[in-house]
């Protein structure tokens, strides 16, 4: 709580010492010998009437209260941000089935590695719209750029491998995420494009993409993931299920141009540390500026200690004419 005009708590200084000088018990006696004082018995016992004192006093304590503006405020913080959108294009090809990606010491495909640390890294961004394309055969639009991150990683969750074809449509899904935000007024646009494989279907050459996308101030980053050589498979034989190493085939040249086109970056990730660290850095290299304004709203509580004084004051009248009444 505060005062608006704090100044008016000097009216107490005066004014309640004037009203305790003008109800002092006042005449002046003159005694010749202070014998007699010492015979007089003072009556030092509580009167009723004082009680219409205090009240009185109460009510101008009440009344300069609501006249110093008492405030009661509620702090507001006002955030602006200037975010980044962000299309994600994940690979779901049948390669995201290799087993070459562990956490706590238990082998896990790819694809559900990809999914946690890409939802550790929406986590991380609230201020920014993101968006999700899946890609195979063909690309769609598993999720527009949103703020409701909630359903992003809804949908994300949802995401398996094989859901758009086994195949690996690298330029379809840069074409539909180009599509996607090629209208967006935002001071920075980038699509993290990851994938295992390399541009095997599809009507649209990545490196075309990759022009449109740099004519666009569309930044790419691409990520590579997956073993170098051969990846464990795990396949059902009639012996039951067992690990079989397949060669696995990342074109990283085309994902070094696309990156190198549109002033992105390419990084390889054989590793859940390294797929987390290369997520950690673009969170690093692309940052929202986040402004806040902090501002207090009063509320005024002069009107409560107005009543008050009144309903003080009528109880003063009422008891000065009741059973406080002074019988002359």
């Amino acid at each position: 709580m505060r005062f608006a005009h704090p100044w008016f708590f000097l009216l107490l200084l005066v004014i309640i010492p004037i009203y305790f000088r003008g109800h002092s018990t006042g005449g002046r006696f003159r005694f010749s010998s202070l014998d007699i004082i010492k015979k007089i018995k003072g009556n030092t016992r509580f009167h009723p009437r004082q009680i219409l004192i205090w009240l009185r006093i109460l009510v101008v304590i009440f009344f300069v209260l609501a006249l110093a503006r008492p405030q009661q405020g509620k702090k507001f913080t006002e955030i602006s941000s200037e975010g980044v959108d962000i299309m994600l294009l994940l690979d779901t090809s049948g390669s995201m089935h290799a087993l070459d990606f562990e956490r706590d010491g238990k082998r896990i495909n790819r694809l559900a590695i990809i999914k946690e640390v890409v939802a550790k890294f929406i986590d991380k961004r609230p201020n920014d719209r993101m968006g999700l394309v899946v890609f195979g055969d063909d690309a769609f639009t598993q999720c527009p750029l949103t703020l409701d991150h909630g359903i992003l990683l809804e949908l994300l969750s949802k995401v398996e491998i094989g859901m758009a074809g086994e195949s690996t449509a690298i330029g379809s899904a840069m074409g539909v995420g180009a599509n996607r935000m090629k209208d967006l007024k935002a001071k920075s646009k980038i699509m993290i494009l990851l994938t295992d494989g390399r541009n095997n279907a599809g009507q649209l050459p990545p490196a075309k993409v990759s022009e449109v996308a740099k004519s666009l101030d569309l930044k790419i980053y691409t990520i590579g993931v997956g073993t170098h050589g051969k990846a464990p498979f795990l396949t059902d034989t009639i012996f039951g299920q067992r690990y079989v190493y397949q060669d696995v085939d990342i074109d990283e040249d085309t994902l070094k141009s696309i990156a190198d086109e549109t002033n992105g970056k390419y990084y390889r990730a054989t590793q859940t540390a390294e797929l987390e660290q290369i997520y950690d850095e673009i969170d690093r290299l692309e940052k929202t500026e986040i402004t806040s304004k902090t501002y207090t709203e009063y509320n005024e509580l002069f009107a409560y200690f107005v009543l008050l004084g009144i309903f003080i004051l009528l109880a003063e009248i009422v008891l000065g004419q009741t059973i406080l009444r002074k019988i002359p």
